[in-house]
Order: structure tokens, then C-alpha cells, then sequence
């Protein structure tokens, strides 16, 4: 049902290698992708991803992120958070939408706040019945 679907590593701007450890915060405009361990949080304008190797004890902040790996951190995605079958994320999630694939493993707290959310926000509230505003049928003419 679900087609797996891999990240383009040339696409990619900023890579975090295998056998490679980052410490500290990350602040890119472009997209990341982490192969290897990052510690410390990310705040991405472009895609983040967290290949089957890679480990993040982060806090990350992105457009889209796509989750092969181990992130303990919360996860705040303005596009789509993919938890791909292998996947792994031990912390709150807050994302437009969300792909979980089976085999994934999800711990914590998810707020969704997709388009269709906001339009519902958007909607005017109904206004009470003339029941409910405390009228009376039983004196109208049928």
C-alpha cells in the first residue's frame, strides 16, 4: 500500500555522516540530512532527515520531516512528519500531517494542525436554534 521512499542524499545541503558526531545547535535555511549521531536542536527553513544510521537527541524544527532512524526530541514539522518503518521517535510531535509506517515506533504526544484543521478554525460559529434561545413552538401557527 505504502511504496518506500528514499531521500535523495544529492538533494541534499548539509550531511551529518555516518560515523560522524555533531554537538550543538544547527540553524540551516536548506535541508539536513543525519546519517551519523546530532546532539543539540535543529532549526531547518528546508527538509530534515534522519537516515537508518543516524541518531538525534534533538529538539527539530522544519518544513518536512523524515524519520528512518532514532530521534529522542520533539518534533515540530509544517508539512509532513513520515515515520518510515524503521523509524523511531521518543518525544511529542507536532506536524500538517503525518505517515506512520508500519513497523514504526511512536512514543509521545502528536497535535495535528493540518490545512483542514485551519479552515475548520476559520468556520463562523453557528448561532442557536430558536428552541434553544428559549422560544416557544407550541403558540405558531401550523
Amino acid at each position: 500500500m505504502f511504496k518506500s521512499k528514499r531521500v535523495d542524499v544529492s538533494a541534499t545541503d548539509t550531511l551529518i555522516g555516518e560515523g560522524s558526531t555533531f554537538e550543538g545547535k544547527i540553524a540551516s535555511d536548506t535541508s539536513l540530512r543525519v546519517e551519523g549521531r546530532m546532539i543539540g536542536d535543529i532549526e531547518c527553513g528546508g527538509d530534515v532527515a534522519i537516515g537508518e544510521d543516524g541518531k538525534a537527541t534533538s529538539n527539530i524544527d522544519a518544513r518536512n520531516v523524515v524519520i528512518a532512524g532514532v530521534v529522542h526530541g520533539n518534533v515540530l514539522a509544517r508539512g509532513t512528519l513520515t515515520l518510515t518503518g524503521t523509524g523511531r521517535l521518543y518525544g511529542d510531535a507536532s506536524a500538517d500531517s503525518l505517515v506512520v509506517a508500519e513497523g514504526a515506533v511512536f512514543q509521545g504526544m502528536c497535535k495535528m494542525e493540518g490545512k483542514a484543521a485551519a479552515k475548520e478554525a476559520e468556520k463562523p460559529q453557528e448561532q442557536p436554534s430558536y428552541a434553544q434561545q428559549g422560544g416557544d413552538y407550541s403558540s405558531t401557527a401550523v
